[in-house]
């Protein structure tokens, strides 16, 4: 059976790296390490993240480990990152991503105030940087439609919505990296969950209505009645390929500016406030908000935009929060507790478990995860190396399940 190209013979030899057959999101965030008041690099405190865990965590692809929440965590350039397993995306995923991020931080949050008590310092995690993935479908690609020109586009577009929902007066750009097989969305790290969960909505409604519009040329703004910042003057990423919105790209820095004043000139000589300009960014993309998290996150984000329910950048200056990341978590249990685990999410924590499976009469124990998809097992009786990805262990275990069903439908 032929999957993206690709022979099932590559997953048995573990050469081939393959991807989902369906779209996925996933959620990243940065903190920099404060002990005893002084930012350290983890790498030179910890070494590895298996000095900061003290469970045994299953390896990953490089220097990253599954942690026992769910995600990954790995020390990048001076900075610790965690990140989530990938996430369907389907109704209830801006949740169930923001809850699986949250989990994340919440865990290595715990396991650093233990360190801190073993080595009697105080230890924080400080707000720095927050990465929304989507992925991009193999099956829209063209000359036209492609990961680069639908990232160039959406760097015109995300912006100021994102600021108002994700960003605070000490922010200073907003990205977009186009990457092979998915788009990135870089901004500051949000200490509020329920404005990363609006920011994740408003980013995976506005990716997947842009995914069905004919090309992804800049003509499209004004096709779709979305306003356009005059100057705006995109620049390099900072990191791979990609653009930012800085400070400078625009007339004024919009990150200390006053966010309801109508001072943003438009290509269509409008003088707009960027609560206005946001106002009406979301309008073409709300039908898939609602539909990828649900109507009370739409209305949170329409109240940010409207003045009615507070931005960060409604403070004078950064909140607290960032200081000590992960401390408290702001959430509301009610609207999280109504999504239950995803498949990936229930075959994840299984794999995390080290559950052996069975197949073909033979058991297998997990080794180690493959990028995001695939995991590696082991034969326990010859050694012999072989792997799976998520779709395969989802189906594994709805058959164990329907088998289990049958057996007990099966008179004695």
């Amino acid at each position: 059976m032929k999957r993206n190209g690709h022979t099932n013979a590559g997953s048995q030899r573990g050469a081939a790296r393959f991807f989902p057959p369906r779209p996925v999101m996933g959620l990243e965030a940065e903190f920099q390490l404060i002990v005893d008041g002084v930012r350290q690099r983890p790498e030179e405190i910890f070494g590895s993240p298996t000095q900061l865990v003290r469970r045994k965590m299953i390896p990953r692809t490089g220097r990253s480990f599954q942690l026992p929440a769910g995600g990954a965590i790995y020390f990048d350039t001076g900075v610790i990152e965690v990140a989530t397993p990938i996430v369907e995306l389907e109704p209830g995923c801006c949740y169930r991503a923001t809850r699986l991020l949250w989990e994340q931080i919440r865990y290595v949050r715990q396991e650093l105030d233990r360190w801190s008590l073993r080595h009697k310092c105080d230890c924080r995690l400080q707000g720095f940087s927050a990465h929304y993935n989507f992925s991009f479908p193999t099956n829209r690609k063209s000359r036209k439609r492609n990961s680069t020109t639908l990232g160039f586009l959406l760097a015109h577009i995300l912006p100021v919505p994102v600021m108002l929902l994700a960003t605070n007066r000490k922010s200073s750009a907003i990205g977009v990296r186009p990457r092979r097989t998915r788009l990135e969305v870089t901004t500051d790290f949000t200490p509020d969950a329920a404005l990363m969960l609006a920011t994740s909505a408003f980013v995976a409604g506005t990716v997947e209505t842009m995914l069905q519009w004919s090309d992804y040329g800049l003509r499209q703004i004004a096709a779709h009645d979305l306003p356009r910042l005059m100057p705006f003057r995109l620049r390099k990423h900072s990191s791979r390929r990609g653009w930012r919105m800085l400070s400078r790209s625009v007339a004024q820095n919009p990150f200390t500016a006053d966010i309801n004043a109508p001072i943003w000139s438009l290509r269509d000589r409008r003088s707009l406030s960027l609560r206005e300009i946001a106002a009406e960014t979301v309008r073409p993309f709300e039908h898939e908000i609602r539909r990828l998290s649900d109507a009370t996150t739409l209305e949170h984000i329409k109240a940010v935009f409207r003045g009615d329910a507070r931005s960060l950048l409604d403070f004078n200056e950064r909140p607290d929060a960032y200081e000590d990341a992960g401390r408290t978590i702001d959430w509301n249990r009610r609207r999280v507790r109504r999504w239950s685990r995803s498949a990936y999410e229930r075959v994840i924590h299984r794999v995390i478990e080290r559950k052996a499976i069975q197949i073909g009469g033979k058991r297998y124990t997990v080794q180690r995860m493959q990028g995001w998809y695939e995991v590696v097992f082991r034969e326990t009786k010859t050694g012999r190396r072989r792997v799976l990805n998520l779709d395969e262990l989802v189906g594994l275990t709805k058959g164990k399940r329907a088998a289990a069903a049958r057996k007990r439908r099966t008179p004695a």
